[in-house]
């Protein structure tokens, strides 16, 4: 709690609005409050992000604006953009020139979302729902493939643990409010268990690697690189992960209902473009591998095995993408881990307005 009053003190040293102010504050209390544990929360880059004035991106000393579009740390198509540069060359000629901030996690980038640190959000299901519980004018701009398999639960190479019935009583990491959260309320109930029947460890996947080498913690729900790392590293091995229908639900990109307002051309071209470097990734899994290498300190041979765990996939937001966020936020709820019901439709945009912004391509899916 005691990082968050001092992130909080930063922010207003550095001139926010009230407005925006009491976003962050609001969406820092909900994760603070009303989840497990306070894990210390590291100063760096990857979990916080100075904030700026502007949605509509900062301008550059040259006169361009800035969009910030988190650098994936789950090795999609958003690292092919930012390796190739597609997306900055279709901006350019907009004005626009682009950053990839980095985050921890899901929570952490609507963190820095609500206070004008990022202008584009990659997450899971769970992040924007408490988001939207603290308020946040949040707007789903895309949904993307489940990628279930790319998120696993993992536990020590020689733990007794042979299945999720046996985590009774025993210490599970995750980042709260994160894919891993959920799966592990999802995997729990299966087996007839509830989360409260397991000894919740809230840690970013930074600290929760440490952990878990460390054997401080019994098991991990935890996406990728860190769980094929893992398991070469023989630390750890794979109890279960989100396929085999455990994940029932989409990622999603977003932003704030300012910058969606504000700047519909650039958010066209940014979907326009991760379409295209989704049909790349999927249509070229050695070259992918090959391009990622070197940013990811991983050899090719790894990497592939990695990507074959995504769908590399944008679908079109229906009602029934909608209906089961809707099902989330009310888990969350009735778990009492959100402090109000949501109506996930607010941050939800009409069909017409949808249809101006997502690729032919993708409305053709439905």
């Amino acid at each position: 709690m005691q990082s968050f009053k001092n992130k909080f003190e930063s922010w207003k040293n550095q001139r926010i609005t009230r407005r925006r102010a009491l976003f962050a504050f609001g969406y820092g209390l909900v994760l603070s409050t009303t989840l497990f544990s306070c894990s210390p929360a590291k100063n760096n880059s990857q979990q916080q992000a100075a904030p700026s004035t502007s949605n509509v991106a900062n301008t550059s000393s040259t006169g361009e604006k800035v969009v910030r579009v988190v650098r994936s740390k789950q090795l999609t198509a958003l690292a092919v953009l930012e390796q190739k540069g597609t997306l900055a060359e279709r901006l350019k000629p907009l004005g626009y020139r682009v950053e990839w901030p980095e985050f921890a996690a899901g929570p952490q980038q609507l963190e820095a979302l609500n206070a004008g640190a990022l202008d584009i959000a990659s997450t899971a299901e769970s992040p924007p729902i408490f988001s939207q519980a603290a308020g946040a004018p949040l707007v789903y701009l895309a949904a993307n493939s489940s990628d279930g398999k790319a998120v696993s639960l993992l536990v020590p190479k020689n733990s007794p643990i042979k299945s999720v019935k046996d985590l009774k009583g025993k210490r599970v990491a995750f980042q709260k409010a994160s894919i891993g959260h959920y799966l592990l309320v999802r995997a729990l109930e299966r087996e007839g268990l509830k989360l409260s029947d397991v000894k919740s460890v809230s840690l970013p996947p930074p600290d929760a690697n440490v952990a878990f080498s460390q054997g401080k913690v019994d098991a991990w729900f935890i996406w990728e690189p860190f769980v094929t790392r893992n398991v070469q590293n023989q630390t750890g091995r794979i109890i279960t992960d989100g396929g085999n229908g455990l994940r029932d639900t989409n990622n999603f990109y977003s932003t704030n209902r300012k910058f969606y307002q504000e700047n519909p051309e650039v958010i066209k071209v940014f979907l326009e473009e991760l379409n295209k470097a989704q049909n790349w990734s999927k249509n070229h899994p050695k070259e992918l591998a090959q391009l990622l290498a070197q940013t990811t300190q991983l050899d090719a041979p790894t990497l592939e095995i990695m990507h074959g765990k995504y769908d590399f996939a944008l679908v079109p937001i229906t009602d029934q993408i909608i209906n089961k966020q809707q099902e989330v936020a009310d888990k969350w709820y009735n778990l009492g881990l959100i402090p109000k019901k949501v109506n996930v439709r607010d941050g939800f945009l009409t069909p017409e307005e949808y249809a101006k912004i997502t690729p032919q391509e993708v409305l053709a899916k439905k």
